[in-house]
């Protein structure tokens, strides 16, 4: 996203580019494919000396954003990261850290906040309960028992569950919906790390055998409030999802269009045929329509937008098909060589598919949004 940047926004993108470029470029990302995109701790250390765990935090809470907007700095932070595929729960880590800031205990806030803000924990967001039930709250249940509670039920789809200190477990119960803070590592928690389609990330499937948890686990208070809590945490979720989605999908058209200004057939680079140039422009309207429905998105969210569910939820669906639209285009500018595995093509096929399934798949979002409207 390149809207309206201040400078102290535009500072911020091109120090995190450089790290990128310097710490975890593509040729890095793919010697790693076999670690599903495991950077290690000093890249995460690295990356939060920079403020990328900060920018959703209160100031009250030792965070801060580059602008008095945190959370489209965040994305702008996310566009870049999708740019060149990078590693780790970014969604996750800063979804925990803003509720964490928001409705966190004292000692919430006090022990694990500041762990999260200077890289020393990651973080991910145990959300779907299934592909049928895309509702945060769906999947696992919890029960009062003595002084705490019991979790039973499952997660998918949960970022990096067995490399994350901490998992955020959105349940429902009879009290409405809750949210727990559980360590890894914790009896009765199972993960299974999962091979999925996105080789450059970790995704696990996540089982609560009747794990117990102490009062002081519960994130802010079962019923309305966390259901509020719930709802800006998909928002803030699935903008920072769909601006890294954007950021790979003007990336790969990038490629794209140099591919063919440099390649040459009947004597010509195939860019100068028409068919190639007509979808090339058409593929390049899909990024600058996804670009500016996530500006919106993120713009809505930070500033509190009552419509902000809506909106979001318009960028997830849109975003989600065009980015596997746009990606079979850009397929077709490739020719063969897009479908080798030497070829960086399919990395951004399998980022954008995977993309567009996390926190709602378009479909899902699409039924949201009747709902939202009261239809």
């Amino acid at each position: 996203m390149d809207i309206d940047r201040s400078d102290d926004q535009e500072l911020f993108v091109q120090t995190s580019e450089r790290f990128m470029e310097s710490t975890w470029p593509l040729t890095t990302v793919r010697d790693h494919l076999d670690q599903h995109g495991d950077a290690g701790a000093d890249y995460w250390r690295k990356a939060a000396e920079l403020g990328w765990f900060a920018l959703l935090v209160s100031e009250e809470d030792g965070g801060g954003s580059v602008s008095d907007d945190g959370v489209y700095d965040a994305a702008l932070l996310a566009y870049t990261r999708g740019q060149y595929l990078q590693p780790g729960p970014f969604v996750g880590t800063n979804v925990m850290a803003a509720t964490l800031s928001a409705s966190g205990s004292d000692a919430q806030r006090t022990e694990v906040l500041p762990a999260l803000i200077a890289g020393e924990a990651a973080a991910t967001w145990a959300a779907v309960g299934s592909p049928a039930d895309q509702d945060p709250t769906a999947g696992v249940r919890y029960r009062p028992d003595g002084n705490g509670y019991r979790l039973s039920g499952s997660k998918v789809l949960v970022q990096d569950a067995d490399r994350a200190d901490w998992l955020l477990v959105t349940a429902t119960g009879d009290d409405g919906p809750a949210q727990f803070l559980v360590a890894r590592g914790s009896s009765g928690l199972v993960v299974t790390p999962r091979d999925g389609l996105d080789v450059t990330r970790r995704f696990c499937d996540v089982v609560f055998d009747d794990l117990a948890v102490p009062t002081s686990a519960t994130v802010g208070h079962p019923g309305a409030d966390t259901a509020a809590d719930v709802e800006r945490q998909l928002q803030l979720a699935s903008v920072l999802t769909v601006a890294e989605s954007v950021g790979a999908m003007r990336h790969d058209v990038e490629l794209a269009t140099q591919y063919a200004k440099d390649r040459v057939a009947f004597g010509r680079p195939i860019g100068s045929f028409q068919a190639v140039k007509h979808l090339l422009a058409d593929t390049s309207l899909l990024v600058e329509l996804s670009t500016g429905l996530v500006d919106a998105a993120a713009r809505a969210v930070g500033n509190g937008d009552p419509a902000a569910g809506q909106i979001t939820s318009m960028a997830k669906a849109y975003v989600g098909d065009a980015g596997i639209d746009l990606v079979q285009n850009c397929f077709q500018v490739f020719g063969g060589i897009g479908y080798t595995w030497e070829h960086d093509q399919h990395l951004y096929l399998r980022r954008l598919t995977t993309d567009a399934a996390l926190y709602g798949d378009p479909a899902w979002h699409r039924e949201r949004l009747c709902q939202l409207a009261g239809l």
